[in-house]
């Protein structure tokens, strides 16, 4: 099978690219609705803080204007778009996107959590939950090792010393962070205040933690990324997939989490060359290419529900089923299904993609950043680059799933 670049493909990126900076890399998020001017009325209740902000999250119609919540930068964002311009820049070598790469990364730079002498990166906005609540400037781990690879790839690239500070002052960070120990490893916490047993969490701090120890020669963030692996990998289900966290309120598996397992497990073997762990990144590959996609390329929210359709679960898809590729080339087609169905059906003529769908084809058009347009820049940016390539080597054939020569 040949692969082909599409202009589709091409002048989506231009679109989304051109409509990010053209607002200033600020819109909304789906989880901002505790910016509302009517949150007084919830009067510090925690449930009816849930309720206002899923009342937000969860409309089909845009509440966010009528109810005083205003478009907001996004830390996430902004890595998510530092990650896809190196991405352009090493594919191109147009040193305009490594400008606007080191541009983005200053920007995180000073505005890492205030709260935190180490380099570290909250939201933007106050979040309310089953688990409970936290303030924006609380950073997360999630968001933090996610930012932290777009750090860890600069360096890479341009061996800047104080993006070098930087990764030592997050790794800091990460590895203060509470654990939770068993026989099988140990889980790392959320967030400095919350040890709740998330795996995509837990995983990718340790996938942040395992580059950059081999980066840097840090015995201990290696041996703390290998029990964290170790640990999730024991948790594994019997078929491939992992629960969203190991409490019971937590049991339940979706497709961009699931994502944010495998690229972190399949980074921290390159990372450690960890072999032993093989098998579990193979089967947690093949529940999710069998579990979480239509065959016309919409991406499932959970593995045994489709809606809603959203632009978080097709980014992260991109993203993984690229990344995959170098294991199963045929993960390419999944892939370019779902960008050519999102493109279709989900980008607006101004160049942003929607939020989501829900059933009997109902979008909800509003403008998320980091949950749509980043993601999915990124996520579109990854598949082009590797279908270029394959395009420039004419190398190209479909395999079934086997271990790459570097192991």
């Amino acid at each position: 099978m040949e692969y082909k670049i599409t202009y589709k493909l091409e002048n989506s990126l231009s679109k989304v690219e051109q409509w990010v900076e053209r607002h200033r890399y600020m819109a909304y998020e789906p989880f901002d609705g505790l910016t509302s001017a009517f949150r007084p009325l919830t009067f510090g209740n925690l449930l009816l803080d849930r309720v206002l902000m899923q009342l937000v999250r969860q409309s089909p119609v845009n509440l966010r204007p009528l109810m005083g919540i205003r478009p907001l930068p996004s830390t996430k964002g902004r890595g998510y778009m530092t990650w896809a311009y190196l991405e352009r820049f090493r594919r191109t070598g147009d040193d305009r996107y490594k400008a606007r790469a080191l541009e983005q990364l200053d920007w995180l730079d000073k505005n890492k959590s205030p709260r935190f002498e180490n380099h570290s990166w909250a939201n933007h906005f106050d979040f309310a939950s089953r688990g409970g609540r936290y303030s924006k400037h609380d950073s997360i781990v999630v968001w933090t090792s996610l930012i932290g690879h777009a750090y860890l790839d600069a360096y890479e690239l341009f061996g800047i010393d104080r993006h070098r500070k930087i990764i030592e002052s997050i790794t800091r960070w990460i590895m203060d962070l509470p654990v939770t120990k068993d026989n099988a490893g140990l889980c790392i916490a959320y967030q400095p205040n919350d040890a709740t047993l998330i795996h995509n969490a837990s995983m990718l701090g340790a996938s942040f933690l395992a580059t950059a120890g081999k980066m840097m020669s840090n015995s201990q963030a290696l041996k703390r990324a290998r029990m964290a692996m170790h640990y999730s990998c024991a948790k594994q289900l019997s078929n491939g997939a992992w629960w969203y966290g190991e409490e019971p309120y937590n049991r339940w598996i979706d497709n961009f989490h699931t994502g944010y397992n495998l690229d972190s497990l399949y980074r921290y073997i390159a990372a450690t060359g960890d072999d032993s762990l093989w098998e579990y990144l193979i089967r947690g590959f093949e529940f999710y290419k069998s579990n979480f996609f239509e065959k016309n390329g919409i991406p499932r929210y959970y593995h045994n529900r489709t809606y809603p359709v959203d632009s978080q679960c097709a980014g992260q898809a991109l993203e993984t089923l690229t990344l995959f590729s170098d294991i199963e080339p045929s993960s390419l087609e999944t892939a370019r299904k779902i960008a050519g169905w999102w493109i279709d059906n989900m980008q607006a003529r101004d160049g942003h993609f929607y939020f989501r769908m829900y059933p009997g084809g109902i979008k909800a058009k509003m403008p998320m950043m980091h949950w749509a347009q980043c993601t999915l820049y990124k996520g579109i940016t990854m598949l082009f680059n590797k279908l270029s390539e394959i395009e420039k080597t004419d190398n190209f054939a479909l395999t079934t799933v086997g271990v790459p020569a570097k192991y």
